[in-house]
Parts: C-alpha cells; sequence; structure tokens
C-alpha cells in the first residue's frame, strides 16, 4: 500500500506573484493536483522534508498550510495517482526525446533537463528510461 503526502493550502488572491511562486514550486517537485489546493507526492523522507519546508514557507507569505500522511482506504485507487505521476514526467521525457531527433542537439542541455526530471520521476518511468538510452547513443555511448 502506497503513502502518500497532501499538501493542502489557501493563499490570499494579492499579490499573485505568491501564487504563482507556489505554483511553480509545486510543479518543481513533481507534485500532482488531486483536488483544488490539494497537492500529492509518495510519501518519502525527501519529500516529506521539501513539503514541510514549502509548508512553513506558504505560511510565511501569509497563507495557510497543512501537510497530511495518507494511505488510500477507499475510492480513487493508487494506480489512478501513479498515472497521474507517470503521465506529467512521460510529457516532459517525451519532450527530449523530440529534441533528440533535431540535427542541431544541446546534449549539456538535453542531460541537464533528463537530470531535473529524473529527480520527480518517484515511479521511475519507462520512458525515462529510453530517453537515459537515448541520451547516451547520441553522446556516443557510455
Amino acid at each position: 500500500m502506497q503513502e502518500w503526502l497532501h499538501l493542502v493550502y489557501k493563499i490570499p488572491r494579492n499579490p499573485s506573484k505568491v501564487r504563482v511562486y507556489v505554483w511553480r514550486k509545486l510543479k518543481r517537485l513533481g507534485a500532482v493536483l488531486l483536488h483544488e489546493s490539494v497537492w500529492c507526492l509518495p510519501s518519502t523522507p525527501k519529500t516529506k522534508e521539501k513539503f514541510q519546508w514549502l509548508t512553513v514557507e506558504i505560511q510565511e507569505l501569509g497563507g495557510e498550510a497543512s501537510l497530511w500522511e495518507s494511505h488510500l482506504v477507499l475510492g480513487m485507487k493508487d494506480e489512478y495517482i501513479i498515472k497521474e505521476f507517470l503521465e506529467q514526467v512521460d510529457q516532459e521525457y517525451t519532450e527530449i526525446l523530440d529534441e533528440l531527433k533535431k540535427e542541431q542537439i544541446d546534449l549539456v542541455s538535453l542531460s541537464k533537463k533528463y537530470q531535473q526530471i529524473r529527480i520527480k520521476d518517484y515511479f521511475h518511468s519507462e520512458l525515462g528510461k529510453r530517453v537515459l538510452e537515448e541520451l547516451q547513443n547520441t553522446r556516443g555511448g557510455i
């Protein structure tokens, strides 16, 4: 049974830059939006620490935030949530594959992008493995 973290928050409408800042941070973490202002990550020591810091940060920015740890009892299935995480990273991996098909390739930039995606690839996407192979082949193998 998968353990989950849920960040529930409320931020004043103005200034909007605070809302955008929090949203960008959640996207960088690879969090999935379950419901309005309810974001989810798989529970690991690392994700828990990141959500704890963000919870405190939201409070310091004048918002309300709470962090919950749970497992699914009834309703939505773990597989559905995991699928959401995989679709999110697969979309980004696909962008890398598309870039690799072009004539002019910036391997340094694509490798950095790959590393950033891997950080939030909590469920080890098969497409991520393919992207790594393609990057290595393009670079001349390892």
